[in-house]
């Protein structure tokens, strides 16, 4: 007489030759579970990384955030140093020479107003988003919803535009807007920057449109919407971190442009952006740190903390398109 211990050695082998005849007349296999040398192989490729190439690459972002980076100090503690530490202690900044004069004089500089650069500034960047936006979006959407070889012909005409530098079109530009009456003037420097701006949105809203899925379209279209509100109500509103990624490259584009604002707009128009009015202000005194340093640290501060602010959603918008289902 065996007892039910004896039995279980036995029960498991049957069990085990049992399974795989229940398998072949199912048609279908259980689930294995990997074992530990499949585990291993899973691993995350980090862990098999060499040490060497960590170190390496570590070693190189610290380098090129140097180079980056020391540039951007030396600027900033030279703005509230004296002509004479500037040239001496060019990396060192103390309480004794710390002073904040310079920048005060920078500030209600009479060859620069700082103010009124700003405002205008900042006028344009608006202007230009609003415009290239209202501009590029619906011919993105046609381009994008479009099945025919004239669409991509489209899209590559526009794109073709990124491959020709700004600075050999103003000669031509100058000469448009000379006969159109709208040189030195605020609209025509508006236009101009618009025109350059168009080229990368369109094709940065394309590719983004053609991840969102036409389900959207049709369904719109069923309730009675047309093709102006199923794009403006419906489908425009799942644009925006693309929107974002587009208005934050147009107004740091904007912002630090100097050729096109010291030629279409001109000193004659008495009209100065931020980058023009930095070159009024200091070219005459190129020698004067105590002038250069505080105005350009003016000039450069607000689109810095900008873009630290809304860095995110500049990889956000480009990548939105590719993770989107």
């Amino acid at each position: 007489m065996t007892t039910p211990l004896q039995d279980t050695p036995n029960l498991g082998a049957e069990l085990l030759l049992a399974e795989p005849e229940e398998e072949a007349r199912s048609g279908r296999r259980s689930p294995r579970r990997p074992g530990p040398q499949r585990r291993r192989a899973r691993g995350p490729a980090s862990a098999q990384r060499s040490p060497v190439a960590f170190v390496v690459r570590w070693i190189a972002l610290g380098a090129t955030a140097l180079v980056m980076l020391v540039p951007l100090y030396v600027l900033v503690i030279s703005a509230f140093k004296p002509q004479q530490e500037i040239i001496q202690h060019p990396l060192e900044i103390s309480p004794t020479s710390f002073t904040l004069e310079f920048l005060w004089n920078a500030i209600t500089s009479t060859k620069f107003n700082v103010i009124a650069a700003y405002g205008i500034t900042l006028l344009f960047v608006a202007l230009v988003n609003l415009f290239c936006i209202l501009l590029s979006a619906p011919v993105a959407y046609v381009i994008a919803r479009g099945r025919k070889k004239w669409h991509m012909a489209l899209l590559l005409l526009f794109v073709s535009g990124l491959f020709i530098p700004g600075q050999v079109t103003l000669i031509p530009v100058v000469f448009v807007l000379r006969v159109l009456g709208l040189i030195n003037t605020i609209p025509g420097f508006i236009l101009f920057e618009t025109a350059a701006t168009l080229p990368v949105t369109i094709f940065l809203f394309s590719a983004y449109l053609r991840t969102v899925p036409r389900d959207i379209d049709e369904a719109a279209a069923l309730d009675g919407a047309g093709r102006i509100r199923i794009f403006w109500s419906c489908v425009f509103p799942i644009m925006r971190p693309v929107v974002a990624t587009v208005v934050v490259l147009n107004s740091i584009g904007v912002w630090n442009d100097f050729v096109s604002p010291q030629i279409i707009l001109g000193p004659s128009s008495g009209i100065y952006t931020v980058t023009t009015g930095v070159y009024a202000a200091v070219g005459e005194f190129s020698t004067d740190y105590t002038v250069v340093f505080p105005t350009l640290l003016l000039a450069i501060a607000p689109i810095v903390v900008f873009f630290i602010i809304m860095q995110r959603h500049i990889i956000g918008g480009l990548v939105a398109g590719a993770t989107k289902g």
